[in-house]
């Protein structure tokens, strides 16, 4: 890895470069973004052994540091998942190219016809910790969205996106668009990043990917707006009228599937009513499974941890889960109000009326009614990737893809027309 003497020249050299390329990107053809989007998609799977040997320097980088389990999976890269990461490509690919789509059209009785129209956002910085993945799919989801990237991704999966990265080159170099499109910042110092937050001339919005630590610092320093992508504190009520079969299957699969992402479930709040029969077999099965479970009231039978007030609102990332009973549907509603972080939450139940009540009355990002909180997930919800699930209420929410990587340009035509 190579040292740079001033950071602030070398953000600012990317900067520049960006906003050049962002003016040529955001007229390219839909063409072009598909063809560079296919021969990206063609270079990560032909540089596959390339990329596993350079996620192999990450994976003892990351041992060296002593991350957990868990955050070792999300750095981890082999064939199935650079698979998906070719499987994402080639998605975005083939969607419509949203940049140039008429929103809205309308004629106005002075003779104006009045078109509203997306446009690229223009330079989009991310900043993203861990999953090397999130090189494709934001490098990606920006390109077919008109929008040139700077990418910073973890410092430990600092070899695995380089490679990656520089397949996405390799793709916009085959379709002749400016290589500068995507760029990836080259150091894993971290004044990189702080410049990078303040940099008004030359970006337009920063994405944090992350835990609470990077995103709240990007928010409390970036003068750049921000898409929020918050932590996962992801909660699942079991009501009263729940399908023993469905919770089952449901609860194993939201916490045990991929313990490290951000939509695992990491609370069970269980009606006072059926604690002591399902929700203690929902406990039974967790652990099982080999899940910590910090278990309060009714639902703490042997083998559990006592529950403390620190595992409300705690996002674990590991195969822990935190589990209490509730009185009623509106007890969970306001335990999740309180201690949620609007991303997602879950209700499992057979009463039509009670899973209206909980999708009317929580504002989380994404809600959902018998479903694994797993998929929350652009993938999973056809946008082939996603730059993260943004959890704040300002242009974009919940799962960002292509189309959410785009403002809007008022298109008025006249006809030498003039106001009275």
């Amino acid at each position: 890895m190579k040292d740079f003497d001033s950071i602030p020249a070398l953000m600012a050299d990317l900067g520049k470069r960006a906003k050049d390329a962002s003016r040529d990107l955001a007229f390219a053809s839909a063409e072009r973004k598909y063809a560079a989007l296919i021969a990206a998609a063609d270079a990560v799977w032909k540089n596959r052994a390339q990329i596993i040997e350079a996620n192999k320097k990450d994976l003892d980088y990351g041992r060296e540091k002593g991350l957990s389990p868990a955050m070792m999976d999300r750095l981890m890269l082999d064939e199935t998942r650079i698979q998906g990461m070719v499987d994402g490509l080639r998605t975005v690919a083939e969607q419509t190219d949203p940049v140039g789509e008429v929103l809205a059209e309308w004629d106005m009785p002075s003779g104006l016809n009045i078109r509203r129209v997306r446009t690229p956002l223009g330079v989009i910085g991310v900043i993203y910790e861990s999953r090397p993945n999130v090189t494709a799919d934001a490098g990606a989801l920006c390109l077919k969205s008109g929008n040139a990237v700077i990418l910073r991704g973890g410092s430990e999966s600092f070899h695995s996106s380089t490679a990656i990265h520089a397949c996405l080159v390799e793709g916009l170099k085959a379709a002749n668009l400016p290589e500068d499109a995507i760029q990836l910042v080259p150091t894993r110092d971290r004044a990189a990043v702080q410049e990078l937050l303040t940099m008004t001339d030359y970006v337009d919005v920063i994405v944090p990917r992350g835990g609470k630590g990077l995103v709240g610092l990007v928010q409390r320093e970036a003068r750049v707006p921000v898409f929020a992508h918050l932590e996962g504190i992801v909660h699942i009520y079991i009501d009263k009228a729940a399908d023993p079969q469905k919770t089952l299957d449901v609860v194993l699969n939201a916490k045990t599937r991929r313990t490290g992402i951000c939509g695992a479930a990491e609370c069970l709040l269980v009606h006072q009513d059926i604690a002591e029969t399902l929700g203690r077999d929902v406990i039974a099965a967790l652990l099982a499974a080999g899940v910590e479970v910090h278990a309060a009231g009714a639902l703490a039978i042997d083998g559990t941890v006592p529950a403390t007030d620190a595992d409300w609102g705690k996002e674990f990332l590991d195969s822990i889960i935190a589990a209490k009973p509730v009185t009623d549907i509106d007890e969970a509603i306001a335990h999740i109000r309180q201690y949620g972080s609007n991303h997602t939450d879950c209700i499992m139940t057979e009463d039509q009326s009670a899973a209206d009540r909980f999708f009317e009355r929580l504002d989380s990002a994404i809600l959902m009614h018998n479903a694994s909180t797993q998929f929350a997930d652009g993938g999973e919800f056809g946008m082939g990737a996603e730059i993260g699930i943004a959890t704040g209420k300002m242009h974009a929410r919940g799962p960002v893809g292509a189309a959410q990587l785009t403002s809007f340009k008022y298109l008025v035509r006249g006809n030498g027309t003039t106001r009275a």
